[in-house]
């Protein structure tokens, strides 16, 4: 660990694609949130190698939402990419998680993935929360505004995981 945000997108698509779910843009970047949250708090440990930035409607890996953005409001039919730098070729992002990753990114991607996107929203938006401070600071908002892994470690150690289904 870290890994590359593509490929933590292309695990939560290809497991919604095994139950039939439909995944916008809007809600991967939501999911992969949640999945780099929980893996902060159940494995000690970051999941994804960048941090998000607080845009309007919540956490974002910029680079993630240029890769699907062409699908607006679409359900995502592809998967993320990455230029083999050996080939030169455009090659799907494969991904290879430990176990322990593996069994909280299903967790998380089975509980999430149910949740409307405007649902998955709000939940980023909790007043007080790592996406809530950043926003709502006393500056100017602008773009590129980070969510620290301090900040998300602190506010979600709090809460009772949500990904458990009852």
């Amino acid at each position: 660990m870290p890994y590359d945000g593509r490929a933590v997108a292309n695990f939560v698509l290809d497991k919604c694609a095994e139950r039939g779910a439909e995944v916008s843009n809007l809600a991967l970047q939501k999911i992969v949130y949640f999945c780099h949250v929980w893996s902060l708090i159940e494995l000690k440990s970051p999941l994804i190698a960048h941090r998000f930035e607080a845009w309007e409607y919540g956490p974002v890996l910029p680079y993630l939402y240029r890769e699907f953005k062409s699908f607006d409001r679409l359900p995502i039919g592809g998967r993320a990419k990455r230029i083999d730098p050996i080939s030169g070729r455009n090659e799907v992002v494969q991904y290879d998680f430990d176990p322990a990753t593996t069994d909280v990114l299903t967790k998380v991607v089975e509980f999430y993935s149910r949740l409307r996107p405007g649902d998955l929203v709000e939940l980023t938006h909790a007043v007080g929360g790592p996406w809530y401070t950043v926003w709502n600071h006393s500056g100017a908002i602008n773009p590129g505004m980070k969510i620290s892994d301090d900040q998300i470690v602190s506010f979600y150690s709090k809460r009772v995981p949500k990904f458990i289904l009852q």
